[in-house]
């Protein structure tokens, strides 16, 4: 092999179109700092499908804010999708401060900056010229990685307490390294300081994929990988369970590639992840209808060293 990228070369993808991206898009929010987000979407086309990018909680700066997780963001977007990127609550660059009501994790302000985006589509448009009355307000997805995956979990309806924090306009999602079980399922220590883990996820009927990779974290949960596949599991909205050979909680790099986040940089698995990822969304949305039988069709070949899909929750 001489390319970084060879086997995931046969998954099938289209081919990518110029983007335009506007950041920061502001949205002012009563009793708190205005939200900002990174819009990215194709340059030309019309009735353009909506995505909702919620970052994690990782240790470098800027990753966890509307300026990361490019390497997803640009892919969507240089093939179909508009990528809206909310900068959440906890994120340390342009985040809350820091002895705000609900720190240092601002789960629920997470939640609601996401609605929140969705509530104001008008208002991004018009502060995006170049993308303005371009945007399909019926098609809209989400997905998350890390925290991001609890915190789209939640909008595709896992339930907190027998709290419900579902959104109706949301018709899919993708967990990327989502946590799994919260209470009894993590260490003490960890069980103590996300309480908030503890979901139900059997309410979430909202078509999902759930994407895991070989993310073993001892000092979290005593489960092993395992643990990030729950929502697979437990979700009856649960379509397909993908696991990424050989990585980690980074997937190969979809935070970002040199970032702290991603502690195994593996271009190969990075590009099965894009793949893999936009063609779910293209089917579950309606852009593509062979576009995930395509993809996982073509696991049988080099690519299935990469990752494997699993559809039987037996």
């Amino acid at each position: 092999m001489n390319n970084l990228i060879d086997h995931s070369r046969t998954i099938p993808t289209p081919e990518p179109g110029l983007t335009v991206a506007y950041t920061p898009i502001t949205l002012p929010m009563a009793g708190r700092p205005s939200l900002e987000l990174r819009l990215t979407a194709p340059a030309e086309g019309e009735s353009l499908p909506i995505v909702l990018l919620s970052h994690g909680a990782g240790p470098s700066k800027y990753i966890p804010s509307k300026d990361g997780y490019a390497p997803l963001a640009q892919f969507w977007a240089e093939r179909g999708f508009a990528v809206i990127q909310p900068t959440h609550g906890n994120s340390p660059v342009a985040g809350l401060p820091r002895g705000a009501p609900g720190a240092p994790y601002f789960w629920r302000e997470r939640v609601t900056e996401m609605t929140t985006s969705l509530d104001r589509l008008d208002e991004i448009e018009r502060q995006a010229p170049a993308i303005a009355g371009r945007l399909d307000h019926q098609r809209i997805a989400a997905a998350g990685h890390s925290f991001g995956g609890f915190t789209v979990g939640l909008l595709l309806g896992a339930r907190l307490q027998e709290e419900s924090f579902a959104d109706p306009r949301i018709s899919a999602g993708i967990l990327l390294a989502a946590p799994g079980r919260g209470g009894s399922d993590l260490t003490p220590e960890s069980a103590a300081r996300f309480p908030f883990f503890d979901v139900d996820f059997s309410h979430m009927t909202t078509r999902s994929l759930v994407v895991c990779g070989a993310d073993d974290n001892p000092h979290f949960t005593p489960r092993g990988p395992e643990w990030h596949a729950d929502a697979f599991h437990d979700s009856p909205g649960a379509e397909a369970l993908v696991t990424l050979h050989g990585v980690g909680h980074g997937l190969g790099g979809i935070a970002g590639l040199d970032a702290k986040e991603t502690e195994t940089e593996a271009p190969d698995s990075l590009e099965a992840t894009k793949r893999l990822t936009l063609a779910w969304f293209r089917t579950a949305l309606g852009v593509g209808v062979d576009a995930w039988g395509d993809v996982t069709a073509s696991l049988e070949g080099p690519a299935g060293a990469l990752a494997r899909v699993i559809v039987d929750r037996a």
